[in-house]
């Protein structure tokens, strides 16, 4: 059900598939999200652009969690996923999971992007 896709995203979920979805596009969905991918079906990408952020916030920053917020702003600072991950006591692929969903709620192509996005709106270190 589409209302529980967005919490389900907003609480850190880095994919979402139907339950009938076949079993080889789920096996190349796991191993999408495995490496890092956020995958949505176009539908549910659809559902989760049309929710107000919920957050009380204001843009597209107001829907980022706290850790979300450090990730940024040390890739603002130029750090790299080892570095993040020492300096947040997480593995690498937290990160990539954390870099991953940044990427999508801001709207983001790459951690340039990110970089410069976290500069322009106070998000740096």
């Amino acid at each position: 059900e589409q209302r529980t896709v967005v919490p389900a995203l907003r609480a850190g979920a880095s994919g979402y598939v139907y339950k009938d979805v076949d079993p080889d596009a789920l096996a190349g969905a796991i191993r999408s999200v495995h490496a890092g991918h956020v995958l949505l079906q176009p539908e549910v990408a659809g559902a989760l652009l049309a929710q107000d952020d919920g957050g009380g916030g204001t843009g597209r920053g107001s829907t980022l969690t706290e850790r979300e917020r450090e990730v940024l702003g040390l890739i603002a600072d130029g750090r790299s996923n080892r570095e993040i991950a020492r300096a947040l006591v997480l593995s690498e692929k937290t990160v990539k999971t954390h870099v991953s969903n940044i990427l999508m709620k801001l709207d983001l192509a790459d951690r340039t992007q990110a970089a410069l996005w976290a500069v322009r709106n106070g998000a740096a270190g």
